[in-house]
């Protein structure tokens, strides 16, 4: 069994970096935004999804603990989606905020040590680097939805609503943050939500010059 995930990894881990950044990248600025404007079943995508989430870091990190994870934050979902039906309240926001941070943590540990392992600096390398990158935006969004849902009026601009529209505009206001672009119809109230969006915006200064770095430190290390 050992030997059959160390042939997955060997031979998938590189291409599944590209896969799974094309993937992310169709769910945030594609998806998403169809599903907030009614025009798509954003749920069932989001299963399908997570499922290729889940199959993707087994096989990139070949730990048990991460797809443990990785299902946790599926049953989390599925919990949210059936209590949305059923009863709806404010826990259901948490209960979707908390699988998506546990689902984001999870992944962007697993790409990130494909990304900075030992070894030449591919093409997949670059694209999971990307990936890292979309991964740190996603990470922000159950944050900030969980200042927003226990800080009323944490934030102008957003409402704390269970509705199609919530991830979409939690998403928009991440990447905002992250890129510090700050158009200004999204901005935080609270100082707890301000320290959080400060945070944000430093490590998507940072992470640029410390990504670029660290391959060039791999593409040297290959050819000395």
């Amino acid at each position: 069994m050992n030997d059959r995930i160390a042939w997955l990894r060997e031979h998938y881990s590189d291409p599944l970096l590209t896969a799974l950044t094309v993937l992310v990248i169709v769910m945030l600025f594609v998806i998403a935004p169809l599903q907030a404007s009614g025009l798509f079943l954003f749920q069932a995508f989001e299963l399908a999804f997570a499922i290729v989430l889940v199959a993707g870091v087994f096989v990139m990190s070949g730990s048990r603990i991460a797809v443990a994870a990785m299902l946790a934050s599926l049953v989390m979902a599925t919990i949210g989606g059936i209590h949305r039906i059923t009863a709806p309240s404010p826990i259901d926001i948490n209960l979707f905020a908390g699988s998506w941070l546990i689902m984001s943590l999870t992944l962007g540990w697993a790409v990130a040590g494909v990304v900075f392992a030992p070894g030449r600096v591919t093409y997949h390398h670059v694209m999971g680097a990307i990936l890292l990158y979309l991964v740190i935006a996603v990470s922000f969004v159950p944050l900030l939805a969980f200042t927003g849902s226990l800080i009323p009026n944490a934030f102008s601009g957003i409402s704390m609503q269970d509705n199609p529209a919530l991830a979409s505009g939690l998403i928009y206001f991440s990447f905002v943050t992250l890129t510090t672009t700050g158009y200004g119809d999204v901005f935080p109230l609270h100082p707890i939500a301000r320290s959080l969006c400060n945070l944000e915006a430093v490590i998507g200064q940072l992470y640029p010059a410390t990504l670029l770095a660290r391959l060039v430190t791999l593409e040297m290390a290959q050819r000395g």
